[in-house]
């Protein structure tokens, strides 16, 4: 079950995105790309503390409006996994506040999108020293558009850019633990990263992993659904029966979950590729509910089952 707060926050949110993801490309064409869904975003965000869950001596879950976040404290300073939203900084902040004194130390983004950067500014503003895949650097750097959201994202001010970027792994040893930061192949971005907390037995997978509902891929920047299977079984062979496992969204994880989620998207690839494969549109194929048997389960959060059945479609 999603975290009700986490799941509150994210849903409203998540209404906007939907309905536009949603919307018949006619009539999307003829609209102009927009950015009221990120002040939508923004304005959930100032308003929705943020709940913090030990998972280690020094490891903590952050859970707020935007993607779920980790913080490490210790003495050689902190790392905190993400950023949310602008305004979410200072309830991220205050969290920290609550659980540690010591100073910040490195941001690490798992990907590029807002929900996971948008707050890297502040968060850069307040000593946090930014790391992550050079492409979420190259995104962050120019304005982009969400194909399915038909959103402009604006690129990001200098003191948000990633300050430090590598290509395919990164090693740290910080605050008595080792850590890997780890390169996906393209899955739900091409941006993607996973961070493994080895002495905490934790890894973060970021957007690969949306827990408990359907996830969104973003095809604009390489995502696609055979991509985000392979993540997921990259999460599997990472993580031990005893792993914690943190999704982008929703809540705390086990690898039995993530094997049902993983389950849960080869299905759906499975049947919708049998559609396309036998000469059915896009539409057609939604219209036979591909994801129909899942979506009492899987339907209930960001993305419904036609939603997710297109997005599966256009990335086969």
């Amino acid at each position: 079950m999603i975290d009700p707060l986490n799941r509150r926050s994210f849903l409203k949110m998540g209404v906007a995105f939907t309905a536009a993801a949603a919307a018949p490309r006619w009539i999307l064409a003829q609209s102009a790309p927009s950015h009221s869904m990120i002040d939508q975003a923004r304005a959930t965000a100032a308003n929705t503390p943020v709940k913090t869950t030990r998972l280690y001596d020094n490891l903590y879950l952050l859970q707020g409006a935007g993607g779920n976040m980790a913080l490490q404290t210790g003495p050689q300073a902190n790392i905190l996994i993400d950023a949310s939203y602008a305004t979410a900084v200072p309830h991220i902040l205050d969290a920290m506040a609550a659980v540690t004194k010591d100073a910040p130390g490195t941001l690490i983004n798992t990907h590029w999108h807002f929900d996971h950067t948008d707050g890297n500014a502040g968060l850069h503003a307040a000593g946090f020293q930014i790391v992550a895949h050079q492409k979420t650097r190259d995104y962050l750097s120019q304005d982009r558009v969400m194909k399915a959201f038909q959103l402009t994202v604006p690129a990001s001010p200098a003191s948000a850019l990633p300050e430090i970027t590598f290509e395919s792994s990164m090693h740290l040893w910080h605050n008595g633990d080792s850590l890997d930061l780890v390169h996906f192949e393209p899955a739900h971005t091409d941006s993607d990263i996973y961070i493994h907390f080895h002495n905490a037995d934790t890894v973060h997978l970021g957007d690969i992993f949306f827990n408990g509902f359907y996830p969104f891929i973003d095809e604009s920047t390489g995502g696609s659904i055979g991509g985000m299977i392979r993540g997921a079984e990259t999460g599997l062979a990472v993580a031990g029966n005893n792993t914690r496992i943190i999704p982008g969204h929703g809540p705390l994880a086990s690898k039995a979950d993530l094997q049902k989620y993983r389950d849960m998207l080869a299905a759906a690839r499975d049947k919708v590729a049998a559609l396309k494969s036998s000469g059915l549109t896009e539409q057609e194929t939604i219209a036979k509910k591909p994801t129909a048997g899942s979506d009492p389960i899987w339907g209930r959060g960001f993305m419904n089952g036609d939603t997710f059945a297109g997005l599966v479609y256009r990335t086969l």
